[in-house]
């Protein structure tokens, strides 16, 4: 299994960015994906989750201004990011708990992580 983020970059402060995850492989089911984040001598925080059901947990840092998706379809969800500020400059990690056979034990996978920079 793995997990393909995409769509980070350098913004403005105020500007908007889109995260994509998309998993693959032998999948039989995703039970959540999420994106977490970690900034220079930080610890690595949830930013946001989706489960299965459409259910969502935001930090309270981004309510309001991250939206989590998915698309269960095509084991993808996206972090739709508005009205950045320079704190939310860090590396973004998605994660997604998923089983990869029937009856099978549930499995933490990583994605590589994406650079998001807001500066001016």
């Amino acid at each position: 299994v793995q997990l393909q983020a995409s769509g980070g970059g350098l913004v403005q402060p105020g500007g908007s960015l889109r995260l994509s995850c998309a998993a693959s492989g032998t999948i039989f089911r995703v039970d959540s994906m999420a994106w977490y984040r970690q900034a220079p001598g930080k610890q690595r925080e949830l930013v946001a989750a989706i489960a299965s059901s459409g259910g969502t947990n935001y930090a309270d840092s981004v309510k309001g201004l991250f939206t989590i998706s998915g698309d269960n379809t095509k084991n993808t969800a996206y972090l739709q990011m508005n009205s950045l500020k320079p704190e939310d400059t860090a590396v973004y990690y998605c994660n997604a708990v998923l089983t990869t056979a029937w009856g099978g034990p549930t499995y933490s996978y990583w994605g590589q992580g994406t650079q998001v920079t807001v500066s001016s």
